[in-house]
């Protein structure tokens, strides 16, 4: 299939000499600028999200081993250079904090990432539209 500014030409307007005047071209290079910043902020989305992931799965499997300790057993937040003693509530607390703070942010970016899609989708078929009324003239 041939291309056209990096976007995929359908096989009913391939023969077309695309947009000719300076600001359909100028429309067409915004759109397409428009739809690979918005590619990038997916993938930043995407990116973001598995971290996330990552981190709050992290929290979850170390509360699980901090829960089947011994409720007397001496455990230390680290805070910058030093270690301060807490008590195993503490720790849990923060633990259990952690995780929903990463579930809230991964919906809101799973949210963000929706909209950036759509986005996407209507830029290119902006583009599409673009090029069959070219074509129609």
């Amino acid at each position: 299939m041939q291309q056209y500014f990096g976007f995929p030409v359908p096989p009913e307007i391939e023969g077309l000499k695309y947009v000719a005047t300076a600001d359909g071209k100028r429309a067409f290079t915004e759109l397409q600028a428009k739809v690979m910043d918005t590619q990038q902020k997916v993938k930043l989305a995407d990116i973001q999200i598995e971290q996330l992931s990552k981190t709050k799965k992290h929290a979850h499997l170390t509360d699980t081993e901090v829960m089947m300790l011994v409720d007397e057993t001496r455990m230390y937040e680290g805070v910058g250079r030093m270690f301060i003693l807490q008590s195993k509530g503490v720790i849990h607390n923060q633990l259990l904090e952690k995780q929903r703070i990463a579930e809230e942010k991964i919906k809101e970016l799973e949210q963000k990432k929706s909209y950036l899609e759509r986005s996407v989708k209507e830029a290119e078929d902006n583009i599409r539209e673009m090029l069959m009324a070219r074509r129609a003239q």
